[in-house]
């Protein structure tokens, strides 16, 4: 049984088939003043359904190569050079998996005092245009820096590149991002549109994401956890662990449909790692 508003699910269900973009239509639906937790639901039921009414269809995308740690032998740890990580979590479809002991809290808190005198309204990427824009979906705080800035960025950016094997070059800068009583991300994917207008820019600065980190540097009282709808996963945000999933093409058939579900007491603050194709420039 559906727990969408049947208006709301009827209208993106159209909207998607026409070939609007998922993004798109929830800064729609938000700006017309639809409440957020309506428009999370209902966007990912009518995701869910093109993803039924598509597979068939579906083009044929060649799999690119994308970063993932070796857990051929299952292991419950991965040696990072300076640091053994846990592996709490595995998932294969969408490839998921939940890492421990990613950062010290001494990490954690210096990423924060770092990110603080330069928070603002968080921005996302404009793919109409390629450029960034402030998107009513996302209503945290954030600022990003650049790859290997000071050298705790370059430390965990390190050791990130040798978690998932994939070249440090090829990552974008941490983002951090502040997440206040009632901050939420609603479900997005955070591969590049390949139908939208702005991104043929974006892929000029080292070709598509393919994978994604999120690090959580404060853990909030209640909520804020990282959700994946069509999987039914969600994430505690816990101080030093880590999230990590990749995804090989740009297409709903990844499963990758993630968001940050609202902080209902406290806060939560999180760092950010996108992974490209080639070397982030």
């Amino acid at each position: 049984m559906s727990n969408a508003n049947p208006d709301l699910l009827k209208w993106l269900n159209e909207c998607l088939a026409r070939g609007h973009s998922a993004e798109s239509l929830t800064k729609s639906a938000l700006s017309s003043g639809w409440h957020p937790d309506l428009v999370r639901t209902a966007m990912a039921e009518a995701l869910g359904h093109q993803l039924v009414a598509h597979r068939a269809g579906a083009p044929s995308v060649n799999s690119v190569r994308i970063p993932g740690p070796d857990l051929a032998q299952s292991p419950t740890y991965v040696d990072c050079g300076d640091r053994q990580v846990e592996v709490w979590t595995v998932m294969k479809h969408p490839r998921v998996v939940v890492f421990g002991s990613v950062l010290s809290d001494e990490e954690c808190d210096g990423l924060i005092e770092l990110a603080q005198p330069k928070l603002a309204r968080s921005l996302t990427v404009d793919n109409q245009t390629g450029g960034d824009e402030v998107n009513s979906a996302r209503t945290s705080d954030g600022m990003f820096f650049n790859r290997g800035e000071n050298p705790l960025c370059e430390r965990i950016e390190r050791r990130l590149a040798a978690m998932v094997r994939w070249p440090y070059e090829n990552g974008e800068g941490l983002q951090v991002l502040r997440y206040r009583h009632g901050a939420q991300y609603v479900p997005h994917y955070d591969y590049f549109d390949p139908a939208q207008p702005g991104t043929p820019r974006i892929l000029q600065r080292g070709g598509q994401r393919v994978g994604t980190i999120v690090m959580y540097l404060r853990t909030p009282e209640r909520g804020g956890a990282t959700i994946f709808p069509d999987v039914g996963l969600e994430v505690a945000p816990i101080k030093g662990s880590a999230v990590f999933f990749s995804y090989d093409r740009p297409h709903p058939d990844t499963k990758t449909l993630h968001g940050g579900a609202p902080v209902t007491l406290g806060e939560k603050y999180v760092a950010t790692k996108w992974m490209r194709e080639g070397e982030f420039v």
